[in-house]
């Protein structure tokens, strides 16, 4: 369907053509006054300038071309120039209709669809997922499960920390403490074990104890450095180990991202991109893109226009190390061979702004991509604690995922205990759904790149801007819905939306009509947070609603169909915005 918007500036357009004026003026949004219209068009202020008249002239002129449009109640001409609009309550009605008729609520998909990456993982291996992770995860989800709801083919890549230094120190104090190993006996000529050495909890166990140990101890530093460099190369016994390690830690972080419905189509990593990396740099060099600036191999990135200067990106270290942005690079090339995608959308905390500047920049000059290839990088601020700090354990410890999600979890349980009406069982499974809700509802409705304060008590309340509220108006429908089939007497027609009968339900159907704008919008922008907005908005018109209109009991039994299909209307609308989110309603709470 085509967005309510569109239609009301075609018909806006076509009356300041009629009266030779350029359509351009035309534009209506949304009211900034809602008490005065639903609708508005400030263009006869800038066209006042070009066509030398009153702006108040050209919007009166405007307004009577209009008056027999069947779209408007009401268009008024306000001084100084302001025409306003409300929508004709037949005419919302029928659009109405229209959206519960479609599939997807009236969305459309895109009739250019393209092939999307999204970054959006980043977790390292042998290391547990940390609230550090929550961000980037849920973020990323969203904008994969935006882009797909309209058409778009999404590819989600977790690209994992699997290569580098922190193998190295895992070699070295696996074989530190199992030296017997077939790995480190450098006669043996079989083949390696299945099976790893070790289980995910030893493995998050070793890491941090090497990583302490090689800031202590030179030698078992250089010991590490050494193991990485022939793990690099190729040497086989560390190849094998590495391979344990990915297995491992891949096995559990699907569990983790699994418990917060995070899914990925690729489990690639750093390590995918290590092939590519000579030929990138050879490349560089013989464009004359890459030079020598003390020892290290750099391209400059910047460009005329800049407003701060931006220092060289640096693709090969002094001592032939190739770094974070290298690795970016060579899994751009990756990309380019194996998905040839439209747009690039990479989601990490803003701390790494610069990096991705310079990554986009070097990748553009070098014709690894087209100069007009889409290339974002979505960066989000700090999930902070109550004292504005970055969040942490009550013990300064950095929290694991899993305690914030069990945590959370049991606060959404004490939650529904205190008003229960289901059975303890029952409250126990709703808690983990509504607890997710409120996890994540309580993360993306902030803008991504602002920080935020978790709040747990906030974030579980079932009242005001919250996952739980979201999830109770969702409930509630569906307690009317199966009252509604429970009835002996019921409208034998086809229960179309009438007209609304009141304000309220007027207000209700004029939020309905925002769904596919809001929709577009928000995946254009790359922003969930205007989707939890207009989530917040749509639950508070339709329990306005609600709290006005006594529906199971209404007499007419034409009017009741009619209320039942605009809040069945409610709940799809309101499903499919918490499902693009990543969130699920229960049934009942």
């Amino acid at each position: 369907m085509k967005k309510i918007l569109d239609l009301i500036t075609a018909e806006m357009k076509k009356a300041f053509a009629d009266c030779g004026y350029d359509e351009a003026y035309a534009k209506v949004t949304l009211s900034n006054r809602p008490d005065l219209c639903e609708y508005q068009c400030n263009g006869a202020m800038a066209a006042a300038k070009a066509y030398k008249k009153k702006p108040f002239d050209i919007a009166a002129e405007a307004v009577e071309r209009l008056s027999g449009s069947g779209i408007f109640a009401a268009v008024e001409a306000v001084m100084p120039g302001f025409i306003n609009l409300k929508l004709n309550p037949e005419y919302l009605a029928e659009y109405m209709n229209g959206m519960a008729d479609s599939g997807q609520g009236g969305c459309e998909t895109s009739g250019s669809p393209m092939t999307i990456v999204v970054d959006y993982g980043g977790a390292n291996v042998a290391k547990p997922l940390h609230v550090g992770h929550l961000r980037s995860a849920i973020i990323g989800e969203s904008i994969k499960r935006m882009g797909r709801f309209l058409g778009h083919t999404v590819i989600g890549d977790v690209h994992l920390g699997d290569w580098g230094l922190q193998m190295g120190l895992i070699i070295e104090e696996l074989k530190d403490r199992k030296p017997d190993l077939v790995y480190f006996d450098q006669s043996y000529e079989g083949e390696y074990p299945k099976e790893a050495p070790f289980t995910i909890s030893e493995l998050e166990e070793i890491y941090p104890a090497a990583s302490a140990k090689a800031k202590a101890d030179a030698g078992f530093s250089a010991r590490a450095h050494e193991a990485t460099l022939k793990l690099q190369n190729g040497y086989q016994p560390y190849r094998a180990i590495w391979q344990h390690i990915i297995e491992v830690s891949v096995a559990d972080l699907k569990k983790n991202y699994g418990n917060l419905n995070v899914s990925f189509d690729l489990w690639k990593g750093e390590s995918d991109a290590e092939s590519y990396i000579p030929g990138l740099i050879k490349e560089l060099e013989e464009k004359g893109l890459a030079y020598e600036s003390q020892g290290a191999l750099v391209v400059d990135i910047a460009q005329e226009g800049d407003s701060k200067e931006l220092p060289p990106c640096i693709v090969r270290k002094s001592d032939g190390a190739a770094l974070y942005s290298t690795s970016d690079l060579g899994t751009i090339i990756e990309r380019e061979k194996d998905i040839k995608p439209d747009w690039y959308i990479y989601i990490t905390d803003k701390r790494q702004e610069l990096h991705f500047v310079q990554v986009f920049r070097v990748a553009k000059k070098a014709g690894f991509v087209a100069q007009d290839k889409k290339m974002s990088h979505l960066c989000f601020g700090t999930m902070n604690g109550k004292d504005g700090k970055p969040f942490k354990t009550r013990d300064g410890g950095v929290m694991r995922l899993e305690t914030l999600i069990a945590d959370i979890s049991q606060a959404a349980y004490e939650k529904i205990m205190e008003n229960r009406t289901v059975s303890e069982e029952e409250a126990r499974e709703t808690s983990k759904i509504v607890g997710m809700a409120a996890l994540k509802y309580g993360d993306l409705s902030n803008q991504a790149s602002k920080d935020y304060v978790f709040d747990m008590d906030r974030f579980v309340s079932f009242e005001g801007n919250t996952g739980p509220y979201i999830l109770y108006t969702i409930v509630r429908i569906n307690s009317i819905l199966a009252k509604y089939r429970g009835l002996e007497e019921k409208y034998e027609g086809k229960g179309e939306i009438l007209p609304a009968l009141s304000a309220a339900e007027k207000d209700l159907m004029l939020q309905l009509s925002r769904y596919n704008e809001i929709m577009e919008t928000s995946f254009a922008e790359l922003a969930p947070h205007k989707i939890c907005q207009y989530v917040y908005e749509l639950s508070n018109a339709f329990n306005r609603f609600y709290h006005d209109t006594k529906i199971i009991s209404e007499e007419d039994k034409r009017q009741q169909a009619s209320w039942i299909r605009l809040i069945g209307l409610t709940k799809d609308v309101l499903n499919g915005c918490i499902n693009v989110l990543g969130i699920e309603a229960p049934e009942r709470m």
